[in-house]
């Protein structure tokens, strides 16, 4: 991706950017010139991220955000809106993927799944649409996954909620001619989403699968930035991205 000119600098919104393909996505961005503003749980990781970003002359900063908190995520497109005026892209990124049979009824774990997985992305998005309505501009990328595409017996909650982001984000892009909307699906790909909950032996079983077809967070990251970088009459709806191997 070429460097935009100041005036055509973006000012971009990334959820969950404290690691894998949130942090890809970041430094991506960022290096391509944009203003990337990074939101996620994990503060000290942003900020040494920021951090980073800026020494290498780029333009990034953060805020602690929590996708399931309404008000959080408010607070979060608030204070860019507050500091710079306008929200061109929000990159809903954040998700969990406690992997599990149904029988195994890990019923927190599927409220977990809904709250990050989907109704985050719907905070985000009733968070950015009302100034993206009035400047009649924006765009919107929701990070789904080819588990939209398929169910798999060990993460039907998780396909779950993934079928209905793509479902989400097709509705409002049928819905406005002045927003764009992307759906970014990832294969399997090297990020954290197997370290924390779900069954010990299914989530091991696809961290060896990661290690012998996962591809890098950064093509994801490249994926987005090549959605961002259409001209604004131009809307790429959706695209899948995943190893040869897979």
């Amino acid at each position: 991706m070429q460097n935009p000119s100041s005036s055509n600098r973006k000012l971009v919104l990334v959820t969950g950017a404290s690691s894998g393909i949130g942090e890809a996505t970041a430094r991506h961005l960022a290096a391509a010139g944009h203003h990337v503003v990074l939101g996620a749980r994990r503060v000290d990781r942003l900020e040494r991220l920021v951090a980073d970003l800026t020494a290498a002359g780029h333009h990034a900063e953060c805020a602690q955000l929590d996708v399931t908190d309404l008000e959080s995520v408010k607070a979060f497109v608030n204070g860019a809106l507050t500091r710079h005026g306008r929200v061109d892209v929000l990159v809903n990124n954040a998700g969990v993927m406690p992997l599990g049979l149904m029988e195994d009824l890990r019923v927190d774990e599927w409220n977990q799944m809904i709250d990050v997985n989907l109704r985050g992305v719907l905070h985000g998005i009733a968070a950015v649409l009302p100034g993206m309505r009035e400047r009649r501009s924006g765009h919107i990328v929701n990070v789904a996954s080819t588990a939209a595409y398929r169910v798999d017996p060990t993460g039907v909650v998780y396909c779950a909620t993934k079928f209905a982001v793509r479902a989400v984000s097709d509705g409002l892009r049928q819905e406005s001619t002045d927003l764009r909307v992307t759906v970014v699906s990832p294969g399997l790909t090297h990020t954290e989403l197997t370290h924390s909950g779900g069954d010990d032996q299914l989530q091991g079983a696809v961290r060896t699968a990661l290690e012998a077809v996962g591809i890098d967070a950064s093509a994801i990251a490249e994926a987005i930035g090549y959605a961002i970088a259409q001209p604004t009459n131009v809307n790429v709806n959706e695209i899948i991205v995943q190893g040869t191997q897979a």
